[in-house]
């Protein structure tokens, strides 16, 4: 059966990536960890987003998203603002500076896809993008 030949190329794909884009975020001087910027990504996606939030989309607990956010908030990335319906809440936001950081990280990101897809077909790469969020779903359900 193939599928038991599935999880190596999966977690050869994932490393690769990674370490791509870890040794792309190095040499840019972005000067924080990738994790960070999964935060970063992951406030700007959520128009309301709060710690909580971050730790439920992340898969992450709640103590590491408030160390990162901490980091976030001492490199003026980001910024707390009330959470006008929740006292105990607070929204996050990017700054100035943490929008530009994200930008220079997507223009990595569109260069590590053009690297990796590069010999393959639009509809190829569409069909794993369809793939890949079938596989993912059917793994979170």
């Amino acid at each position: 059966m193939q599928h038991r030949y599935l999880a190596d190329p999966l977690q050869q794909l994932t490393h690769a990536y990674r370490a791509y884009m870890r040794r792309a975020i190095e040499a840019a001087e972005i000067g924080i960890p990738a994790a960070h910027v999964r935060v970063l990504k992951g406030i700007e996606a959520a128009p309301s987003c709060t710690a909580q939030h971050l730790a439920n989309c992340l898969r992450r607990d709640r103590a590491q998203i408030t160390r990162m956010l901490k980091d976030l908030l001492d490199n003026q990335l980001i910024e707390k603002r009330d959470h006008p319906h929740d006292r105990r809440s607070q929204w996050l936001t990017l700054t100035a500076s943490g929008e530009a950081l994200l930008e220079q990280v997507q223009r990595l990101e569109k260069a590590a896809a053009a690297q990796m897809t590069a010999g393959l077909s639009t509809l190829e790469v569409d069909n794993f993008i369809r793939l890949t969020r079938h596989m993912t779903a059917r793994l979170d359900a």
